[in-house]
Formats: C-alpha cells, sequence, structure tokens
C-alpha cells in the first residue's frame, strides 16, 4: 500500500479506514470520533496539514463523508518529553545500520512518543524514508539494535531473526541469587497478562528459554549475562523476576508501578542488548557489534572479594 503522501521531517504517514456512517462532511465525523481535539482544531488541519485519500485528494472541512475510503495523515503530539539522551551509530553499510540505543528512547513511533523515537532520528539523520528495525527491543532498553536501509535485502535479514540465528546477548544487573548454580537454563510457558502490555508465566508447554550466568557481584546485586533462545515480550525481566531477581529499576516486573507525571531520566532500567553476532547472508562474513555502554551498580554497592 503506497501513501499519497511523503515522509515529512521523518514521520511516515498514518492511515485510517473511515467507517460506514451517516456524517455530513468528514470535519463532522473527524470532530465526533476523536473529541479530544476539539473541532476548529479539526478544522484547521484538514484546511492546512494535507490530509487525503488514497487517490491523493485533498480532504476539506466541507468535504462529503464517504464511508469505505482511507485517509491518509500525520499524526500530531501537542506535548511530547524530551529525550535527552543520543544514540551512537556502530556500523552502517549499503544493507543496514547498526545502532547503540539509549535507555529511554523509543524505537518507532506509538502512543506518546513521535519525534522522540530512534527511527524518526534515523530517518532525518540519514534522509531516507525506507529505514526499518529488524527486531524489538524495549523503550526502557539500552543497547545493540538493526536497522535495514535497503528493501531488497532486508528480508535476508529479517529471515535469519526468525530462525534464531542471530545470536543475542544482554547484561542485566539484579539481586543476586545465592541458591542457584550458575550457568543456569530457565524455561518457562510465558502469555499474555494484564495490563495489556506486559507478559507471565503459567504452567503448560514451555514457549520461551533462556540462559542465564552470573558474571560479577557487589553486595547482594550480581551482573548477569543472558542469552535468550526464544523472543518472548519481555522475555528476560520476566525470567529474571520469577527466579526472584527483578531487574534494578523495572517499573513492569514483578509488579506494575504507577506511572509517574514525569521520566525518572536517573533510574534507567538495568538492561543492556550487548551484542549481536550473526554470518552476513550477503557476504558470508563473520559480524559482531557490541554495546559501548555499561551497566553500572548504585553508588555504594562494593565487589565481593
Amino acid at each position: 500500500m503506497k501513501s499519497p503522501l511523503p515522509t515529512r521531517n521523518g514521520i511516515s504517514p498514518s492511515y485510517l479506514w473511515l467507517p460506514e456512517g451517516n456524517w455530513a462532511t468528514i470535519l463532522d465525523f473527524l470532530a465526533e470520533r476523536f473529541p479530544h481535539i476539539d473541532r476548529d482544531t479539526w478544522e484547521y488541519r484538514l484546511q492546512q496539514d494535507g490530509i487525503m485519500n488514497e487517490q491523493g485528494v485533498l480532504y476539506r472541512p466541507d468535504t462529503p463523508y464517504v464511508g469505505g475510503e482511507r485517509m491518509f495523515y500525520y499524526r500530531h503530539l501537542e506535548k511530547e518529553t524530551k529525550i535527552p539522551f543520543q544514540e551512537t551509530i556502530l556500523f552502517q553499510n549499503d544493507h543496514f545500520i547498526v545502532v547503540d540505543k539509549p535507555h529511554f528512547l523509543p524505537v518507532a513511533p506509538a502512543g506518546k512518543y513521535l519525534h522522540e523515537t530512534l527511527l524518526v532520528r534515523l530517518k532525518k539523520r540519514f534522509n531516507m524514508d525506507f529505514i526499518t528495525p529488524m527486531h524489538r527491543i524495549d523503550r526502557e532498553t539500552a543497547g545493540v539494535i538493526l536497522f535495514s536501509k535497503n528493501p531488497e535485502t532486508r528480508g535476508l535479514y529479517q529471515v535469519m531473526f526468525q530462525e534464531r540465528k542471530m545470536h543475542k546477548t544482554y547484561q542485566a544487573i539484579a539481586p543476586r541469587l545465592p541458591h542457584i548454580d550458575f550457568p543456569y537454563t530457565h524455561e518457562s510457558r510465558m502469555v499474555k497478562s494484564t495490563p495489556f502490555f506486559c507478559m507471565k508465566e503459567v504452567d503448560g508447554e514451555p514457549n520461551s528459554k533462556t540462559y542465564i550466568d552470573c558474571i560479577e557481584t557487589r553486595g547482594d546485586l550480581a551482573r548477569y549475562h543472558l542469552e535468550p533462545v526464544s523472543g518472548k515480550q519481555h522475555q528476560l525481566r520476566v525470567h529474571l523476576a520469577s527466579l526472584g531477581a527483578a531487574i534494578l529499576n523495572d517499573s513492569f516486573y514483578p509488579e506494575v508501578l504507577p506511572e509517574k507525571e514525569e521520566e525518572d531520566f536517573k533510574n534507567p532500567l538495568q538492561l543492556l542488548a550487548k551484542s549481536i553476532a550473526f554470518v552476513d547472508p550477503i557476504i558470508g562474513q563473520d559480524c559482531y557489534f557490541e554495546s559501548q555502554r555499561k551497566l553500572d551498580f548504585p553508588v555504594g554497592e562494593k565487589t565481593d572479594g
């Protein structure tokens, strides 16, 4: 599906299917369907913002409403939190970009984040509309992530993630687990939970697997080396929490904490996508990329031994 609108300032257009209904004009529909945006604002956007259907015909405030069409538009946010941390480009070639992502920066636009996302930053930086993330990493997590910059070869790399031919390692700081002999393999069945963005473990056939090793201890805390064999949402966070070692500063596990009015940039989730390794499917060369970032133990924790 090709949009009649171009990428603008790094923002790709969104679209909306117009349902069947009896609204007289497109303005009437938008004002009723999205009441959190006042009618005057919608009128202004229809006059100035280039909202159009898939044939490239502009909608105006008095355009008669027609259900079944696709409306293309640019998302707007009245207020967006500035993320005061910068990504680092570790490597790029004709096919992909390897980025070292900071904590707190979302990968792609969603919810209350639009311009302050890694994807939009990269589109602006490289002046490319077709940059696409090839795997996911949580907003709260820092570290290595791959983006495609060539639509013709994107599938070659994406299938490697699906076939688990991309070897990823992580590090986390969490409470010590003196009752476990490391290295340790944790397997469980993970399913969607409540609220909708969380996961939980349940009885049944395992569908998630993580190799865990303890590589450093300080007081009651430890630095863990993690290798996810499967790729479930929040897998590492759920697995460590279920063992009694919730990752430091995790606001989701073992329980969801109330959302703060302002972002606490001083206490990031202590989870880092440390490295990624694979055999390049185009040139057959071994590739290895490692984050330059480092997780820090809280001040005052002393190294054991």
